[in-house]
């Protein structure tokens, strides 16, 4: 398929998914992209902005299987990838196996539950598979995580630890609608819900992952993500106090990854610099440890990202493979 009718039918997902969602663009390029580059998002928002919608909706319309694990402080890891069951009617235990198996995971309010509910994902991100009883299980492919945090409460929650939040490929934060946007929100409330038709099916999303791995990357580019991760590892005079560690090498891997699933949904095979720079803060963000001074002071990674930059000069590149 030429990269011109890819990034067709990719904008008829896209188009499928705005008849339910309004609003939230670059929220639903961004699932698309994970999908693309097999990565997993991490969206920080109010209650209310269609995060949950989204990703059952991008389910409907991929013809994938769906699961939304609420996360709570009474939640314990067997809720999630599943249990040893004894049957006594047969004198024998069984498997059962937990809501991760499925394509697309929404997992709401991940940082409601403990840390051993969390590091229960963990292995399923990474390794895309559970181990229950010394048996391991692969989850189905493709495979999404989608978490969400709601940024407005703080009592009854567990930040994620460091190695977990590292696994999300992009960490994305989504404000109210536009007026306009919320006004079709509402009217939409007002009407039945349209009927979803599948555009894409899942053997055409493991085809266009493969077709991503076929993104040029130009080394220069390569380098730039490297340099903009490393600066976060050793800021200037004046940020230095703010940052406690800096981005970890999944940062740039991130960045290149994504940058190419950006642009063959723009209907490229090279990625540009610009498609680095606009996915850089979404990749790093989260891999920033902040000082207790940056959080003092109200300093965020998005601050420090910004001046990160605005100081590391932008290289020239061919825009087209060698």
């Amino acid at each position: 398929m030429e990269t011109h009718q890819i990034s067709e039918r990719l904008e008829q997902a896209l188009f499928e998914i705005r008849r339910v969602i309004a609003g939230q663009d670059r929220m639903l390029e961004r699932v698309l992209v994970c999908l693309l580059a097999q990565g997993h998002l991490l969206i920080e928002g109010v209650p209310g902005l269609a995060k949950t919608l989204t990703i059952k909706t991008t389910a409907g319309v991929l013809g994938g299987s769906f699961a939304r694990i609420q996360f709570t402080p009474d939640l314990v890891p067997a809720d999630l990838v599943g249990t040893r069951v004894y049957r006594p009617d047969h004198g024998t235990f069984e498997t059962e196996l937990g809501p991760v198996f499925c394509n697309f995971l929404l997992a709401d309010e991940i940082n409601r539950a403990p840390a051993k509910v969390q590091s229960a994902l963990l292995e399923v991100m990474q390794e895309r598979q559970v181990t229950i009883a010394h048996e391991t299980h692969p989850v189905p492919d493709p495979f999404l995580v989608m978490a969400t945090q709601n940024p407005i409460e703080s009592e009854g929650t567990y930040p994620l630890p460091e190695a977990q939040i590292d696994r999300f490929m992009l960490k994305i934060l989504i404000d109210y609608p536009e007026h306009d946007e919320e006004l079709t929100i509402v009217q939409r409330q007002l009407t039945p819900t349209p009927e979803l038709r599948e555009v894409l099916s899942l053997d055409d999303l493991r085809s266009l992952q493969r077709t991503v791995a076929d993104v040029y990357v130009d080394p220069a580019l390569v380098s730039y993500a490297v340099t903009l991760a490393s600066v976060t590892r050793t800021p200037g005079e004046e940020l230095a106090r703010y940052v406690a560690f800096g981005a970890s090498p999944r940062g740039p891997i991130s960045i290149t990854q994504a940058a190419r699933a950006l642009a063959l949904i723009r209907g490229r095979d090279y990625a540009t610099t610009d498609d680095v720079r606009e996915l850089a803060k979404d990749a790093l963000r989260h891999r920033i440890v902040l000082s207790y001074e940056a959080l003092a002071e109200g300093v965020s990674a998005d601050t420090i990202l910004d001046s990160v930059l605005a100081t590391v000069p932008v290289p020239e590149v061919s825009l087209a493979r060698p």
